[in-house]
């Protein structure tokens, strides 16, 4: 099993445009979760598997599946966002962070490949409902150091239009 790319939850954009899921960028909390290479994430799920905890976003009921965390350095369940935000533009809409997401400065992290985003401040359709998944390209490791999630000047993620 791997990752191959990075995408929205279908069920996320779909409830958005349906008014169930009240998503506001600027004050809703969202957070960044890390994980390991023994899940394959797939876009077009259930809210509820799409959700921080569920599906293949929990570290049990699935063999192998490691959300990576360490105590005092990278939360389980992830790393609250900073700053972020909804940008229109002519051709696009897309959601932001203008703060990269860190850990601690002596975090031991191996072979972290990708981060979930799901937002905290939901409880419709479900509780910590997925946003989106982005693959970093390959594995990446820090040791006794600061894990940083780079976010795209393109966004967390870009709908073009």
């Amino acid at each position: 099993m791997a990752w191959t790319n990075s995408k929205i939850f279908r069920p996320y954009l779909s409830d958005v445009l349906n008014n169930t899921t009240a998503m506001d960028a600027g004050s809703d909390t969202f957070y960044c979760t890390l994980w390991d290479t023994d899940i394959t994430p797939a876009s077009d799920v259930t809210a509820a598997n799409s959700a921080y905890g569920s599906g293949v976003w929990t570290t049990s009921g699935v063999a192998g599946a490691q959300e990576w965390y360490e105590s005092g350095q990278w939360a389980q369940g992830g790393v609250a966002m900073a700053t972020t935000s909804l940008t229109e533009g002519a051709g696009y809409v897309m959601f932001d962070a203008s703060v990269d997401t860190a850990s601690g400065t002596a975090a031991d992290l191996t072979a972290v490949v990708g981060a979930m985003v799901y937002d905290f401040s939901l409880a419709t359709p479900v509780d910590n409902q997925g946003v989106c998944y982005n693959y970093f390209g390959g594995a990446n490791t820090v040791t006794n150091g600061t894990f940083t999630v780079v976010w795209n000047a393109n966004g967390v993620y870009r709908i073009t239009l």
